[in-house]
């Protein structure tokens, strides 16, 4: 099997799990973290990882898009701290083709922006 098929298949089925989990565990779990990571995360003006990743652990993200994986078991994904925020600074160090943008790079999110984000992001 490919390994981007295998991928998106464990992803999918790790979101249904974190779906049936139960949607106020999974709002504890987010709610613990604190809100200002989501906020800057869901924030079209700023993080807006909606407008490419589903994001099936929080109940809050709707509407999500598909262009990029589903944001699902990050701290399995990125044991490292230090790799995702290196992700969310600029992907394109590890992927020059990526439609990411480098949002630490091009000053789109502040240090405490990103550390934010990636706090809530592993909280998934």
């Amino acid at each position: 099997m490919n390994i981007k098929i295998a991928f998106l298949l464990a992803a999918g089925a790790a979101g249904i799990l974190a779906s049936t989990a139960g949607p106020a565990l999974a709002a504890d779990v987010v709610a613990a973290q604190g809100p200002a990571g989501r906020e800057i995360a869901f924030d079209r003006k700023k993080g807006n990882c909606l407008a490419c990743h589903a994001i099936p652990g929080d109940p809050k993200a709707e509407s999500p898009g598909n262009i990029a994986p589903p944001l699902v078991m990050i701290k399995q994904r990125y044991p490292d701290r230090a790799k995702l925020r290196a992700q969310i600074w600029d992907a394109s160090t590890a992927n020059p083709r990526t439609a990411m943008p480098p949002f630490g790079k091009h000053q789109i999110l502040t240090e405490s922006e990103i550390d934010k984000v990636v706090d809530y992001i592993q909280s998934l």
